[in-house]
Parts: structure tokens; C-alpha cells; sequence
């Protein structure tokens, strides 16, 4: 039961939390800020390694959950000081107070008109632009009426939002099918065939440096744009699979270790970070919440497929690296998927300009 709980908890917080964070972000620093999800992520897998190579003897794994469980805590207290997102406010006809909360959130005297303009430009109705809008447009900062929260099953089947969908869905599910949890969660195991001595303190360094390298690339997003974080990611990523294909198969022990090294590296620099990025950027303020489902619910369900599959897939290959080829043909497979379908969002204004569209969003 405490699992299930947990599951849903992080379930829940994984949705809401990127969506969040980038209504709060500078528009200048929305690649930044947004990396923190998967930081945060790594930070935790490192915090939860680490205990577990020092609190792996006896009952203390029982500190582990207690530590978790004091973490929550101190969460749930802190959201008692975060304030309400200013967008969220703007778009509930609460200007006034979205005002004071953006301002607070920048700081006071940064100016916030082209962040308030921009509310009501990436909620406009179609047929109301220009002076029109302008004269429309009431002082305290709302919005114009919001349309309607759009459904999940609407955002699929609906040809206006389904290529964003389709975008995150393949975004996050490259996430996980060109294997970086192949190594976060079986590095030991895999591991010790290669470097028996070391493999549980190797796990702890491959959450160290994937962290570190987060950390290191988040500004890359908002330099270099999203989608080229993803193709340079995908493609190292890829071709360190082949390297540890070729090293577990020869039993080249170093060459092993740099191979998951720099694998993990490759993730972190661009595939890691951006996809918790995409949802918001893709598709309009009605759609956010429907987008990141998917995005989210795709994630989770091919990230099961690979914790629950890959030992077997491994050991039905007879071991020796040869599952690494298949990740390496996932990567050169979902990196021409992102080429061709992914469209780049840095330094759009909103979704029509990041698809092309001449029309504002649609009214029903």
C-alpha cells in the first residue's frame, strides 16, 4: 500500500510539476528552469543510491523509507510558502493578483507588461487581434474568457492538437526505449560482470556524473535550441550503445566503463532535460494539462516496459552486450522520428508560431 501510494504521489506531483515550473520561468530562461525536473529527478536517484550502498547491511534499508518519508514531509510543508501560478490566476479572471504574484516572483522593479501582454496574445480568440485586441484587453492583466480545458481523448483524436501529442509522446518514449534505465536501474548487476569489485560504487558514480552533467547542460536548451539537445543527445547516446555492445561482447572492461559513462553523459546533455520542456511549448494553455498527460503516461508506460523486460530480453539474447544493439537501432530509429516530426521551440512566442500556423488557436 505505502508503494502504491508513493506511485501515485510521484505520479500526480511528475504532471503537475513541470507545468508549473514553466508558467513560473523567465521566457528567456524556460530551457533552464525546466531542466530542473530531471535534476531534481537525479538528485533523488543519487541521494537513493548513495544510502543504499552505505545502508544496504541488516534492517537499515528501513532508514531509507524513513528518510523518504521525512523529505515528504518537508515538501508538503514548503508548498504551504510557494504561491499560485500567476498564469493560472490570469487565466481564473484574477489579474490583480497574478500581477503582485509575477511581480514578486521576478522581482520589483522588473517590468512585467510583455509578460502580461504575452498572457492574453497565447489566449486570444481567433478573430480577435491587433487593435481589436488591444482595446479588448481589460487593464487588470485576465485574460480573455479561456476556452474550455481540453481532454485528453480530445487532444488525440483532434487533428488541431494531435501532432503535438504525437511529439511528446515520441519524445518521452525515447526517453526511455534507447535504454538509459537499462543502466540507472541494473548497473550493479550488469555491472558486476564487468567490474566485479566495483560495480555497486560504479552505480553511485553513473547517478553522480548523470546529475552533474544535468546540471552543467541546462543552459544549453535556452543556447542551442530543444530540438538540437535532443538529436546531438540521442546520437551520442546511440553511439555509446554500440561501444558497449562491443565491450561487454570482448570483455574490454575499461572500454565498458567509459562506454556507460559517456552514455549517460549523452543523456543527461539533451534527453534527460528537455522532454518534461516540450509539453508546454507544443500546444496552447488549454492543452498543457492533456499534453503532459500523455507525455507523462507515456513515460511511465515505457518506463515499466523496460524495467520489467530488458532482464529478460537480456538473458533470451544470451547476455554479452548483444540488447545494446537494439538500443543503439531504437536510438538511430527515435533520432530520425525527432528529425522529421519534432519542430524546435526556443524563441517562439506560442504554439501557432512554433507549428507554422498563420491562425490563431481555434474556437469551438
Amino acid at each position: 500500500m505505502g508503494r502504491l501510494l508513493s506511485g501515485v504521489g510521484a505520479g500526480a506531483s511528475i504532471v503537475v510539476g513541470p507545468i508549473y515550473i514553466s508558467e513560473i520561468a523567465p521566457p528567456s530562461a524556460k530551457g533552464l528552469f525546466g531542466a530542473f525536473t530531471q535534476i531534481m529527478t537525479n538528485v533523488g536517484i543519487l541521494l537513493t543510491q548513495s544510502l543504499g550502498y552505505f545502508l544496504s547491511k541488516g534492517s537499515m534499508w528501513r532508514v531509507i523509507l524513513a528518510i523518504a518519508g521525512a523529505i515528504g514531509c518537508l515538501e508538503l510543508l514548503g508548498l504551504f510558502l510557494v504561491p499560485e501560478s500567476p498564469i493560472w490566476l490570469a487565466d481564473h479572471q484574477k489579474g490583480n493578483v497574478a500581477r503582485q504574484v509575477l511581480q514578486r516572483i521576478r522581482r520589483r522593479d522588473a517590468d512585467i507588461e510583455p509578460e502580461v501582454e504575452g498572457w492574453r496574445t497565447s489566449a486570444a480568440p481567433e478573430h480577435s487581434s491587433g487593435e481589436e485586441q488591444s482595446l479588448l484587453s481589460p487593464p487588470s492583466g485576465n485574460m480573455p474568457p479561456k476556452q474550455p480545458p481540453v481532454t485528453m481523448m480530445r487532444a488525440i483524436t483532434d487533428s488541431f492538437y494531435r501532432p503535438a501529442i504525437i511529439a511528446v509522446v515520441g519524445v518521452m518514449v525515447s526517453q526511455q526505449f534507447t535504454g538509459v534505465n537499462s543502466i540507472i536501474m541494473y548497473s550493479v548487476s550488469l555491472l558486476q560482470t564487468i567490474l566485479p569489485t566495483t560495480a555497486a560504487l560504479l552505480s553511485v558514480i553513473i547517478s553522480a556524473i548523470n546529475l552533474v552533467i544535468t546540471l552543467a547542460c541546462s543552459p544549453l536548451p535556452d543556447k542551442i535550441g530543444r530540438r538540437s539537445c535532443l538529436l546531438l543527445s540521442i546520437s551520442g547516446m546511440g553511439l555509446n550503445s554500440v561501444l558497449l555492445a562491443l565491450a561487454i561482447y570482448f570483455n574490454l572492461k575499461a572500454l565498458s566503463a567509459i562506454a556507460v559513462l559517456l552514455f549517460v553523459a549523452s543523456f543527461a546533455a539533451g534527453l534527460g532535460p528537455v522532454p518534461f520542456i516540450l509539453a508546454s511549448e507544443l500546444v496552447g494553455p488549454e492543452a498543457v494539462g492533456a499534453a503532459q498527460s500523455w507525455a507523462l503516461g507515456a513515460n511511465w508506460i515505457a518506463t515499466f516496459i523496460v524495467a520489467q523486460f530488458f532482464p529478460m530480453l537480456n538473458d533470451l539474447l544470451g547476455g554479452r552486450g548483444k540488447i545494446y544493439w537494439i538500443f543503439a537501432a531504437m536510438a538511430c530509429l527515435l533520432g530520425s522520428f525527432i528529425y522529421w516530426w519534432v519542430p524546435e521551440t526556443k524563441g517562439k512566442a506560442n504554439a501557432d508560431e512554433v507549428w507554422g500556423r498563420t491562425n490563431q488557436r481555434r474556437q469551438d
